[in-house]
């Protein structure tokens, strides 16, 4: 009960600003948490820490359209976001900033208390899984901040680029200033490498961090770092713990949700949602035309993740298995295709082709599938790709991860599109409107500098 308490108290508290947090934290000595059981019950709130990871972005990605009425009826960040206009907030305080840095700030005081508890032969089990925990958490924030409020990683330009607040503690007179992106993804890495002898290999639940989420969340940070090799490394090592995935021969494709709700779904291995915003909220985008017709006609996820109203396809592919929230943690299909890309751009085209087809043979009519081949690596690599749009349209950002990264090569560069009452929209390649703003009371508060737009 006490930890219920605790939990509860926490959770109310850290929805203040920190100021408030340090005011109100010298009054509560008798139930600050200071047992494993407490540090283990705050890296368990899932309310916070497995919910409300950035989503902003999918407001500006190209996997959908709305109609100008729909358009209208939007609030100003999801009509601005859409378009792609400078001023994006128009006053407002999107929660894709704050509410990171709450998990943040749980992560960060789990921290600084497990240090001042000893290790015990009785405890050491429990004290690692409670610090590696709180170590993915902070590595899952920065990630997922990194991929909205921070320009995409260059190898070239990231020690000059600005990254994201790397807060490390809890201290409120620290002031907050932006690292570079090279600092904030070595940050990551650092936070990752040190849990990695902590996090058990199965995880009591899905919401918490274990050895094959770790493992794959490198997958993905060196996969947009552009190391390919490291990649397919971490990728590697995470289907080698875990590498369940789901027949769609067995889903239910007329159901409004086929997939099946956690904690049922066996691909995932680390379980978290994005916010979901408002466009995409009860608004029935309209999927891009050429990405629904991209499905073959025996690929299962044409039905299982799209339903059509009058013609015009509609997503319904939700991974959560809820209509209401977004996938945005880690999971099998998605480790399937980093090695398989990465593989790939290594050159290791039979290799990256059987990563591909062992996706793909689960997601077609029992029968009817026919491997992909392909001449060439770069010939593979397109293909995956393809498939990769196909795999993940709305797993939270990944998709516009996908363009800020891609658009660094001419091969696979895209201009976006929007066309609304007349009226024509472009966003380039590598456009700074690809890193969105952070929010302007954070900035007038804090003093730090607004990203280009």
């Amino acid at each position: 009960m006490k930890n219920y308490y605790i939990l509860l108290l926490l959770s109310t508290v850290l929805l203040f600003s920190c100021k408030k947090w340090l005011d109100i934290k010298s009054n509560l000595s008798d139930v600050t948490p200071g047992t494993l059981e407490d540090y283990q019950a705050m890296a368990d709130n899932d309310a916070i820490i497995n919910t409300g990871t950035p989503g902003l972005a999918l407001n500006s990605s190209d996997n959908f359209y709305v109609t100008y009425t729909t358009w209208q009826s939007l609030n100003a960040t999801g009509r601005n976001c859409y378009t792609w206009t400078a001023e994006v907030y128009e006053g407002a305080s999107p929660q894709d900033w704050s509410w990171p840095y709450k998990s943040l700030e749980m992560a960060n005081i789990i921290l600084e208390g497990i240090a001042s508890i000893p290790v015990t032969q009785t405890n050491q089990a429990q004290w690692n899984n409670v610090k590696g925990s709180a170590l993915f958490i902070r590595a899952m924030v920065f990630y997922h901040l990194a991929q909205t409020f921070a320009p995409s990683y260059t190898a070239s330009t990231a020690a000059t680029d600005l990254g994201i607040p790397l807060r490390l503690t809890t201290d409120v007179n620290i002031q907050s200033t932006r690292a570079s992106v090279e600092q904030t993804y070595l940050q990551i890495i650092a936070d990752l490498t040190a849990a990695e002898n902590l996090l058990p290999i199965v995880a009591a639940y899905q919401t918490r961090p274990s050895k094959p989420a770790l493992y794959g969340l490198l997958a993905k940070t060196y996969l947009n770092m552009g190391n390919y090799t490291k990649a397919q490394d971490y990728a590697n090592k995470a289907l080698t713990l875990y590498s369940s995935l789901l027949d769609y021969n067995g889903l239910t494709a007329s159901s409004t949700a086929p997939l099946p709700v956690y904690p049922n779904n066996t691909e995932i291995i680390y379980y978290s949602t994005s916010f979901l915003p408002t466009i995409l909220l009860n608004n029935s985008p309209i999927t891009d035309s050429l990405l629904y017709q991209s499905y073959s006609a025996n690929d299962l996820r044409k039905t299982v993740c799209y339903r059509l109203n009058t013609n015009l396809p509609i997503f319904k592919g939700f991974y959560t298995g809820k209509t209401n929230s977004f996938f945005s943690g880690i999971a099998t299909n998605e480790l399937y295709l980093i090695r398989a890309e990465a593989n790939a751009r290594l050159n290791n085209t039979a290799a990256a082709l059987t990563d591909l087809n062992t996706l793909l043979q689960k997601r077609w009519k029992t029968g009817s599938f026919i491997p992909v081949t392909a001449v060439t690596a770069d010939d593979a690599l397109a293909k995956i790709l393809t498939e990769r749009r196909k795999e993940l349209p709305f797993t939270g950002s990944t998709r516009w991860e996908d363009l800020r990264r891609l658009n660094k090569e001419p091969a696979f560069a895209k201009t976006l599109t929007r066309v609304l009452n007349n009226q024509t929209y472009t966003l380039s390649p590598n456009d700074p409107k690809y890193t969105l703003p952070i929010p302007d009371d954070e900035i007038r508060l804090s003093g730090i500098k607004q990203n280009i737009r």
